[in-house]
């Protein structure tokens, strides 16, 4: 009996392999916990050069935090959600006969906001209508009235069209980070608008036209009063543009997604 004791006995200084592991796993954990709370601090914090030591600086860093961990501070104070945005979309379709036909106008934030009604745990991708305008409306605030109404003209010929836009803004006297800003912007919403039409009105898309409006809401003790005239509507206006598509767009699935929502709307393009 005293034999069989000792041979069943482990061996003195001996690890089991499921410890081993266990510890590998938690170190991999805490390395990955410290990671994600120093890029979420890198985040929300004001840029800095900190950001730049990161391998692949900035965009690694967009790439990790978006889009499962984006922090948005916007519903607090000081400076809580204040307005209701629209993004409005129409395109020129071209039917199989040959015929071109401009669509209905489409309010695509509308459609996005359907996904977060009666819904505990709506999707990111409830607010894209909204986070496009908002951005979008926040450049075009920026330029000057001359360049606001250069930005409502027809730009979609020739492949320079972009670079011809952005000559003509700067020659009205903005600055070129300015003028740099906004046509940025106008690009990621050329490609969201590109995206919604083609969910909407299928491949036979040419061309787009995109539309963002801010209402203020009034005051809260206002809120219920009806003798209190309702905010006016403040719209950026954009002519023409060719379609858009970025790298990495998913447009198939956002055409699902989007149709899904269409229909439960009961809203017929």
């Amino acid at each position: 009996m005293t034999q069989s004791r000792i041979e069943d006995a482990p061996v003195a200084g001996a690890r089991p392999a499921r410890s081993v592991l266990r510890r590998i796993v938690l170190v991999l954990a805490a390395l990955l916990a410290s990671w994600h709370i120093f890029a979420t601090l890198l985040w929300v914090a004001p840029f800095s050069v900190l950001r730049e030591a990161i391998p692949g600086g900035n965009d690694t860093l967009t790439s990790w935090m978006i889009p499962f961990f984006g922090q948005s501070w916007s519903v607090f104070a000081p400076a809580p959600i204040n307005g209701n945005y629209a993004f409005r979309v129409r395109a020129l379709v071209q039917s199989s006969d040959g015929s071109l036909t401009t669509t209905n106008w489409l309010d695509a934030a509308a459609v996005d906001l359907s996904m977060s009604q009666h819904n505990l745990l709506p999707p990111r991708a409830a607010n894209l209508g909204v986070q496009e305008a908002s951005r979008f409306k926040d450049a075009w605030d920026t330029l000057n009235a001359s360049d606001k109404i250069i930005t409502g003209l027809d730009w979609y010929s020739g492949e320079e069209w972009r670079t011809e836009l952005t000559s003509k803004l700067l020659s009205y006297g903005n600055q070129e980070a300015v003028v740099s800003s906004y046509m940025d912007q106008e690009l990621y919403a050329t490609a969201y608008a590109t995206q919604v039409a083609e969910a909407a009105w299928g491949q036979t898309v040419i061309r787009v036209q995109f539309q963002v409006s801010r209402q203020n809401i009034p005051s809260f003790q206002n809120r219920n009063n009806p003798n209190v005239p309702p905010q006016p509507v403040q719209i950026a206006e954009t002519g023409w543009r060719p379609g858009v598509t970025l790298p990495g767009q998913d447009s198939a699935r956002f055409a699902e997604i989007f149709q899904q929502n269409l229909a439960r709307m009961g809203v017929k393009p």
